[in-house]
């Protein structure tokens, strides 16, 4: 895998990682629980000094009572442990799925066919998907970085590649949702013909999306990973 970064592009995972928490959903909670973990400190200093002292200020200021105080916190702490707890069941799991068919490209012809899927059973929004692109025998550190579909289309085309002849690439919109089914149905990322995968070293698709909490994780998947394995391999 590659990704950009201030130093050019370099090695990266493709393990699936969450990149932001909803401030809402989970800070507002931690904030919370912080503040009733700071008075029941507070209260716990005042309890603990001399009855005569509490008549002068400041140690005189009584937040909150013991017992409300003691309600307030096994609250907020319920609250955080049931985010977190709902938060990992409504996680997308998003995977890549590539296969040599036929019916993507002109003319019927063979090709690599890669989709994206939702394996969680929840739904996903897509925020972003970007795609990094890699010519053969270019240089990855140097030549390539992140962009739209529309930027990777025009330059394959540069090299030579003809659009719906040698590849396809599906562009998805902010808010797309990919449905968590829990199976292994995909949705269309492209298709890629032999002299495709013949000419390009890889491309990296990296999509980003939003939970139904809030939360946004990220995948990168190498659209050619799998593609040279069968590309000489006998084929109805």
């Amino acid at each position: 895998m590659v990704d950009a970064g201030l130093g050019g592009i370099g090695p990266q995972s493709d393990d699936q990682r969450r990149i932001r928490r909803s401030p809402l959903l989970f800070t507002a909670p931690l904030v919370m629980l912080g503040l009733l973990v700071l008075v029941l400190v507070w209260e716990s200093i005042r309890q603990n000094i001399a009855p005569d002292a509490r008549a002068d200020w400041p140690w005189r200021l009584q937040l909150l009572d013991m017992e409300a105080l003691g309600s307030l916190l096994a609250v907020a702490v319920g609250a955080v442990l049931a985010r977190a707890q709902y938060a990992r069941t409504v996680r997308p799991y998003l995977g890549w799925r590539g296969s040599w068919t036929k019916g993507q490209l002109r003319g019927n012809s063979q090709a690599w066919t890669v989709g994206v899927l939702n394996g969680g059973q929840h739904i996903a929004t897509i925020e972003s998907c970007d795609v990094l692109l890699v010519l053969a025998g270019g240089d990855s550190r140097t030549d390539s970085h992140w962009s739209d579909i529309s930027a990777v289309a025009t330059e394959l085309t540069a090299a030579g590649l003809v659009v719906a002849e040698d590849f396809q690439l599906a562009e998805f919109g902010r808010g797309f949702p990919l449905v968590g089914t829990g199976s292994y149905e995909t949705v269309l990322v492209g298709a890629f013909s032999r002299r495709f995968v013949e000419r390009v070293d890889a491309l990296h698709v990296r999509m980003r999306v939003t939970d139904v909490v809030g939360d946004s994780h990220e995948r990168t998947g190498d659209c050619m990973k799998g593609a040279r394995a069968g590309i000489h391999a006998p084929l109805d």
